[in-house]
């Protein structure tokens, strides 16, 4: 089955299910969890079919029994990935703790998961997780006060900020993976640069002598969180005008 440029309706969950014919070697819960395990080692790059069927031990046969491309593939993982993320009920803790709680959960997904980054949009969120994740987000926000167009912008806005956070932060572990280097001595090599440059960007470089010692994991959970806690006070303003 070759793949279809339109991604909605060559989209996995549209597809109907396939005739079972005899028994598959493996389950399609193994397979996929077989396919994250090569997504997080290698990358997008690193996962085909084959390379499935290698670490399985297993014929590619048996992931065709579930899956008729790669992008099919991708999509079930995408979608098992999001079940890692837990919104709770803002009944409970109150819409902010539960927005903070979507928002952080899908940074922790893409930090854990880096090449989700080059996937999100590509198809559409429609899986069973990604639906339930949609279903308590717009409880969240449904219970804060919002509604029609301004519950969807204030979903984009949670989730601007948790995918460009993330994103950013993806880069650096890659960058630090490839160099075979930690972040500090990463940035410590831009040090002689910026001190060159100085006399033209005096803010800048101050601005960098300032933060060239500091912890990036902690900043980065620092900043992350400020900006979270920022974004949640514009939308509680917002819906006291």
């Amino acid at each position: 089955m070759p793949p279809t440029p339109d991604p909605i309706a060559g989209s996995v969950w549209l597809r109907p299910a396939r005739p079972r014919r005899g028994r598959p070697q493996l389950s399609r819960e193994e397979i996929v969890g077989a396919a994250i395990e090569i997504l997080d080692a290698d990358g997008l790059d690193g996962l085909s079919m084959r390379r499935l069927a290698a670490h399985l031990s297993a014929g590619a046969t048996s992931a065709y029994f579930y899956v008729a491309t790669k992008d099919e593939l991708l999509e079930l993982a995408v979608d098992e990935i999001m079940g890692e993320i837990d919104i709770p009920d803002p009944a409970g803790v109150g819409w902010r703790t539960a927005a903070a709680a979507l928002a952080g959960g899908l940074r922790g997904v893409i930090l854990r998961h880096t090449w989700l980054t080059g996937l999100l949009g590509v198809h559409p969120a429609i899986g069973p997780n990604a639906l339930r994740i949609g279903e308590r987000s717009a409880a969240v926000l449904t219970a804060a006060g919002f509604a029609g167009k301004e519950l969807a912008w204030a979903s984009s806005l949670l989730t601007a900020h948790a995918v460009g956070a993330a994103t950013a932060e993806a880069a650096l572990q890659s960058a630090m993976a490839q160099a075979g280097k930690n972040a500090a001595d990463l940035l410590g090599q831009l040090h002689p640069y910026i001190e060159s440059v100085a006399g033209e960007y005096p803010m800048l470089a101050a601005w960098f002598g300032q933060n060239e010692s500091l912890d990036v994991a902690a900043h980065q959970d620092a900043a992350f969180a400020f900006g979270l806690e920022r974004v949640l006070d514009g939308l509680e303003s917002w819906l006291k005008k």
